[in-house]
Formats: C-alpha cells, structure tokens, sequence
C-alpha cells in the first residue's frame, strides 16, 4: 500500500462514518438512541477533525515530499468544509445531543418531532457528507485512480461532485424542512399551508 494512502484512509474512513451516522439521525424516533447516537457523532467529529488537523499542520509544515507532505497537500480539498463543520457542526450537534438528553430519562420516551428536525438540519449532515466526500476524493488519487489526471475527465468529475453536492444539500432541506412542519401545532400547521399558493 503506498505511504500517502495509509495516511489518508483512515482519514476518509472516521469523515465517511460521521456521515452515515449523521444520516440516519432523523430516522431515530426514540430520545435514548438519538442521544447516543449523537454521542457516537460528536466522538467521530471530533476524531477526524483532530486527524484532519494533524496531517495538515505536519505536512505542510515541512518542505520535503514524504507521505505526510504528499498526503497534507492533497487533503487541502477537505480543508474548507472541516472548516464548517468546527465553526457550525460541533455546535449543533452538541446541543442536539443535550436535548435529547432532556427526554432520555425513560428508555421508550419518543423524540419529539422538533429534535428529529434538529437532527435533519442541513448544517449537521451537509458539511459532513461533504467533508467524506471530499476525504474520499484524496483518497483515489493516492490509491492509483487520478480523475482529474486529463482535461476530458477533469470537467465531468467536477461537475458531477458539484451535482452531489447539490443533491445531498436539497435532500437534507427537504426532509428537515419536512420534519419542522410536523413539530408545529395544528394550527399553526393549517395555517402555514392555508398561506401558500395554490398547485395544481
């Protein structure tokens, strides 16, 4: 296995975990699993920005080529979206985790609709899944797999990771904005829908 991809896979691998697990946090309708859940989440956000951090700080501190340099310059992609996810993400989760802390007392207690909506909130799962994604794009040219290694192929990958960029930021703003709907009262809810215009 070549140096950088040691370096870089387990990287790829803690980022790619935290977005699975911050996918599936909506789908928890219990307060118990989504609290331990999210204590799984901030263990794992916390793991790959330290990791994240390190190899950035150590290879682009020296001005050799070994496998940290090689690797640190490649992870410079996932710098910006680790960035949003310090600043926005461990906020969010963090205070996700103490509300349903609040309702964990009881091992069957519901999670409330409000916090199942908090858990979709696209400043939790976006920039995560965007991080992996990111991660993973270091990762294939240190494993021998170079998309952006001709002119042809440069244009279409950078299009296509735009679109699934895109796509995962629509996704996680409709089932939030789903899950919101559904934490407002009757009639609050009535009256939302009675403002909006008419589809056919």
């Amino acid at each position: 296995m070549d140096e950088p991809l040691t370096v870089l896979l387990p990287v790829a691998a803690v980022w790619l975990a935290a977005g699975v697990v911050a996918d599936g946090l909506p789908r928890l309708d219990r307060a118990r699993a989504l609290r331990r859940r999210t204590g799984w989440l901030s263990a794992l956000v916390l793991t790959g920005l330290a990791l994240t951090a390190t190899v950035l700080a150590v290879g682009l501190q020296s001005a050799g080529a070994t496998a940290l340099d090689r690797a640190a310059a490649g992870l410079t992609i996932a710098a910006a979206p680790a960035l949003v996810v310090a600043v926005c993400t461990v906020r969010r989760v963090r205070w996700l985790r103490a509300g349903a802390g609040a309702f964990a007392a009881a091992p069957d207690t519901p999670a409330p609709h409000g916090l199942r909506a908090a858990a979709a909130h696209p400043l939790i799962g976006l920039p995560l899944q965007v991080t992996a994604l990111a991660a993973l794009g270091t990762v294939l040219p240190a494993a021998g797999v170079d998309l952006f290694a001709g002119p042809a192929v440069t244009g279409p990958a950078i299009t296509v990771a735009v679109l699934g960029v895109i796509a995962i930021g629509v996704r996680h703003a409709l089932r939030h904005n789903r899950l919101a709907e559904r934490a407002l009262p009757p009639a609050a809810t009535a009256s939302a829908r009675a403002g909006r215009p008419l589809h056919v």
